[in-house]
């Protein structure tokens, strides 16, 4: 099952837990809040597994690819972890499915805290469009995910403040319904 916590305000190595002390953990519920989805699936079976086919059917995600970032396969690795840890948003939702290793997604809370969703083999994410978040290695530096998108894939992450897109404003909107 997955875990999340409230991240402490450290600036050292990115790829530790940095959870409070004492911890402050995060439930599903509190991420559903946020519009982040989890789901567990059997990674040792993905390309034949029924429930991530059924996924993919009815969340129209119809193009996917593997990435396995590890600094000995993923050209350019530290300008890409770089990269991937600049805090940004998209214009579409960002679906993650580990398929081995481990890593992490920290996201913004409603009052602009971070939160660490700690992920592993099995563990699909889906980020909503608009949600400011990050992602980094864990101190295992390495993971291997299928990458999943409605239609053909769009890349670009706007770094924060991109407060002004559509996708934000819709995401905001979402938050202040969820409050009520």
């Amino acid at each position: 099952m997955v875990e999340a916590w409230y991240m402490d305000e450290s600036q050292e190595d990115q790829r530790a837990p940095h959870r409070l002390q004492p911890n402050c953990a995060v439930s599903l519920e509190q991420l559903r809040s946020l519009g982040v989805v989890y789901r567990k699936l059997d990674a040792d079976n993905y390309e034949t597994d029924p429930y991530l086919q059924e996924i993919r059917r009815a969340e129209n995600y119809s193009w996917m690819d593997i990435i396995t970032i590890h600094k000995d396969k993923l050209p350019n690795y530290e300008e890409k972890i770089k990269t991937f840890y600049e805090e940004h948003l998209h214009l579409d939702d960002e679906i993650r499915y580990i398929l081995d290793g481990s890593g992490y997604f920290d996201v913004r809370d409603k009052a602009d805290k971070w939160i660490r969703i700690s992920m592993e083999k099995g563990d699909m994410i889906t980020l909503p469009a608009g949600i400011y978040h990050r992602f980094t290695l864990d101190e295992n530096n390495y993971v291997k995910a299928m990458r999943l998108f409605v239609g053909e894939p769009v890349w670009t992450a706007y770094n924060r403040p991109a407060d002004d897109f559509p996708a934000r404003k819709q995401y905001m909107k979402f938050l202040a319904e969820e409050a009520q």
